[in-house]
């Protein structure tokens, strides 16, 4: 069994409102940071016999699901 974490960003040059917003909104409560990006981690647990196998799914679940290569780009850590 193996754990894979895949984190989601947006490419450069995407906008991020989320970030943005976020950015603002610590600024307004006093906290000085230079940038704030969003992203999302998918944690997933796989019943495969090894690592490659593990890195394969799941990169193929990022390309038909997870993550659209046009807007972002991803990691995966397998555990």
């Amino acid at each position: 069994m193996y754990h894979v974490d895949v984190i989601i960003n947006l490419k450069k040059g995407i906008a991020d409102p989320e970030g943005v917003n976020t950015k603002k909104a610590l600024g307004m409560l006093g906290f000085k940071v230079k940038d704030v990006s969003s992203a999302k981690i998918f944690r997933i647990t796989l019943g495969v016999k090894n690592k490659k196998d593990a890195e394969k799914k799941v990169g193929e679940m990022c390309r038909k699901l997870l993550a659209n290569p046009v807007i972002h780009d991803y990691k995966i850590m397998v555990k």
